[in-house]
């Protein structure tokens, strides 16, 4: 695994807009911040390295698999944040097996020791766009004789053909107005359109509901019945809402993507109790609850996460060295777990000095690895001048040999 600099090709922002990446430099760039889509770097990994990768992910969702079985049977799932009335629907879909299409596990990994799992997104993962289709563009543009590990937009499409008959049609796709939402949304959608799937597109503020006929309804003026939703919202933040007693009374009768037992996984008290199943596994970091009677305490080498938080929203981060690293966020009201540090993963960037010259500067990655119908199919790359991933973290391409 490495890290080069690069020349951005001339008039890149133009390139990738084309190719549907709207949003690749955030308003009001500050002073010596990175582009979101950032050219100026890409990872370079051997053909070893990427099988070994790939094993990894379809590892983990095989130990997360498992994981949300634990919860189930063992009715874990207050220490999961999950609500009680979402318990019944849950099981129920556990044991229904309804289309689930896609999640993305974000790593630590340096080339030499094991892949370290950081979390699961499994509920809502953005990124999407960049990862199958814009870096495979650059890609042939710029190491046409080399390779990239990106099946993600083949294995949507087949995903989507493959559960066609379990879907009544239209398929509604919902997000809310945030840029990378919508467009995250809208390439989805366009690889159910591929797939031969009739589509609609909507806000999620937008889905209405029609009483007198208990059901959800579109924006259309004969408030055209929905059966069948992909919603990039998280469940946990729908079960809060108003909507959620629809939804729930609605649920055996509608086609929800991702389904509803994706609560299991898409927090963060999975991992310790992935820690409990696997202790000392060589994909794992350790962590636990924090609970009042546990008096754990943050301590050198620990993170401390909300349960349920977005785009490193409300992190307590103490290097080993004591330094603490602390992040802002709406996540305040939420449980918590501790989580142990994994090894520094970071590289020098010589054209991006830290404004600071005591500091080094230092470029820390994560690796995003994309599941697509429980299998391993790809992998982007989001890095930042902290070991801690943000909403404006740049995306940067890789390649292999």
């Amino acid at each position: 695994m490495q890290r080069h600099t690069l020349t951005p090709r001339p008039n890149w922002q133009e390139t990738v807009e084309q190719q549907g990446l709207t949003f690749h430099t955030p308003e009001a760039l500050p002073p010596g911040a990175r582009p979101y889509w950032d050219e100026s770097a890409c990872y370079e990994f051997t053909a070893a390295e990427i099988d070994r990768l790939e094993a990894a992910g379809n590892q983990l969702q095989e130990m997360c698999l498992a994981a949300a079985q634990h919860v189930i049977d063992n009715q874990r799932y207050a220490e999961l944040e999950i609500p009680a009335e979402a318990v019944p629907l849950i099981e129920w879909v556990w044991n229904e097996e309804p289309p689930a299409l896609y999640g993305r596990f974000d790593i630590l990994f340096n080339g030499d020791g094991p892949p370290k799992l950081l979390e699961y997104n499994a509920d809502t993962p953005t990124s999407l766009l960049e990862a199958s289709v814009i870096q495979w563009y650059w890609l042939k543009a710029l190491y046409p004789e080399a390779d990239q590990f990106n099946s993600i937009h083949e294995k949507l499409i087949a995903k989507w053909k493959d559960v066609t008959s379990y879907l009544e049609q239209p398929v509604y796709f919902a997000s809310t107005a945030y840029p990378e939402d919508l467009l995250t949304v809208a390439y989805l959608r366009d690889t159910a359109d591929q797939a031969g799937l009739q589509t609609r597109q909507l806000l999620m503020e937008d889905i209405g509901w029609n009483d007198p006929r208990q059901c959800f309804v579109d924006t259309t003026p004969d408030e055209g019945i929905m059966k069948t939703i992909f919603k990039l919202y998280p469940w946990e933040t729908m079960l809060e809402e108003e909507f959620a007693q629809h939804a729930l009374a609605t649920y055996q009768g509608m086609t929800w993507i991702e389904p509803i037992w994706k609560l299991l996984l898409s927090n963060k008290g999975i991992l310790p109790i992935l820690w409990e199943l696997y202790p000392n596994h060589e994909l794992l970091l350790e962590a636990h609850f924090v609970t009042p009677q546990s008096n754990w305490q943050p301590a050198p080498g620990w993170i401390r996460k909300p349960m349920h938080s977005r785009e490193g929203s409300n992190i307590t981060l103490m290097n080993p060295h004591g330094k603490v690293i602390e992040t802002a966020g709406p996540y305040t009201n939420r449980m918590q777990i501790d989580q142990r540090l994994g090894p520094a993963v970071n590289f020098r960037d010589p054209n991006h000095p830290n404004q600071n010259p005591a500091d080094p500067a230092l470029r820390w990655p994560v690796l995003g690895l994309w599941m697509v119908d429980q299998e391993c199919c790809g992998m982007g790359i989001r890095e930042d001048s902290t070991p801690i991933t943000g909403n404006l973290s740049s995306f940067v391409p890789h390649f292999f040999r």
